[in-house]
């Protein structure tokens, strides 16, 4: 299904929906599980939440114009928001995780040419888990410095702006700020990049975050913009499919909530309100479920060929694929470095 040598754009392409058409049920079985029970713990905070804070919601909702909300109120309210953010943030975290190694661990059998089973998928995707938590969140957090500094510049930019006079001394300020927003953007771009590959290391390698990340860098150094064209082709090509996919669930949550509106009162309350909606609350969250299985998965295949294909172009790596899949060896160079293959 995937060539054993460096890979042109079509062969990733075509190798990221072959994986995704052979191996749908490992990679669905695993996306419904996470991000369902993802969604279960969502709403399991959401009920308990809305029990604990119901008295305090009715009171503000009984509010009229000319009173003012108590914080005994509101703080509750507000402190049971953050819950419910806070642990949809966690589950979200480890269920994309969960994917993101999850995928490289189906792609390792699609290139050698071997079956996955769920089980099997699950017990190594998941033993790497915190691995790939800890790559994406130093990868995020290396990006975001200089989108810090943009922020930054933004502000001193407009500051500037504003007090600028011949006499005022503002000009350098204004400057400064420019240049670090125009500057900041394309270096966390660039670092986006360059340790994009490190999940894929950390699975593929059984390496930790740190040098998984330097993997990466090693492997990207010299090829940014092709992993960067490819990269981006592939997340737009998920986001388009996402979009097409979400599109019947969201007439079809547009339509349940007109008819769920019209069994509404003249002076509804809220619970009345919650319980006409949760049609459409029910079908929206099924569609966004649908649709980030695709830009949860075929992204990170897209990934994973591109690193597959920068090792053996930088390492030799198809004669010891070929070796792992046992098929003759297509170019007779010696062995790159070694396969790390399941463990």
């Amino acid at each position: 299904m995937i060539p054993l040598t460096p890979l042109k754009l079509g062969d990733i392409f075509g190798g990221a929906f072959g994986t995704l058409g052979r191996y749908w049920k490992q990679l669905f079985g695993v996306g419904a599980a996470v991000y369902g029970g993802a969604l279960a713990v969502l709403a399991v905070t959401v009920v308990i939440t809305y029990s604990v804070v119901s008295g305090h919601l009715h009171t503000l909702f009984a509010l009229n114009a000319e009173e003012d909300p108590r914080p005994s109120d509101v703080i509750p309210v507000m402190i049971g928001f953050g819950v419910v953010w806070l642990i949809g943030m966690i589950a979200y975290v480890i269920s994309t995780a969960m994917m993101y190694a999850a995928v490289p661990t189906v792609l390792q059998e699609a290139v050698l040419g071997r079956p996955a089973s769920f089980s099997a998928v699950w017990r190594r995707a998941w033993s790497r888990v915190p691995t790939v938590i800890a790559t994406v969140i130093l990868t995020y957090l290396i990006a975001m410095v200089p989108m810090l500094l943009m922020a930054v510049g933004a502000i001193a930019l407009i500051i500037g702006a504003i007090t600028m006079s011949p006499d005022s001394g503002a000009t350098p300020l204004a400057v400064l700020g420019f240049l670090g927003a125009f500057a900041s953007a394309p270096l966390a771009i660039w670092l986006w990049v360059k340790f994009s590959l490190a999940p894929s290391a950390a699975v593929f390698e059984g390496q930790s975050a740190v040098a998984s990340m330097r993997r990466s860098a090693r492997l990207v150094r010299g090829e940014w913009w092709r992993v960067f064209g490819i990269s981006v082709l592939g997340g737009l090509l998920a986001f388009a499919a996402s979009y097409i996919i979400q599109m019947p669930f969201s007439f079809l949550g547009m339509f349940s909530g007109v008819i769920g509106g019209t069994t509404l009162s003249e002076d509804p309350n809220a619970t009345s309100v919650l319980f006409a909606m949760s049609g459409y609350a029910v079908i929206m969250a099924l569609g966004g479920l649908v649709s980030q299985f695709i830009t949860a998965v075929f992204p990170p295949l897209v990934t994973g060929l591109i690193y597959v294909d920068r090792r053996m172009r930088a390492e030799n790596l198809g004669p010891a694929l070929a070796e792992a899949a046992g098929v003759p060896a297509q170019y007779g160079a010696p062995y790159g470095p070694t396969y790390h293959g399941p463990r």
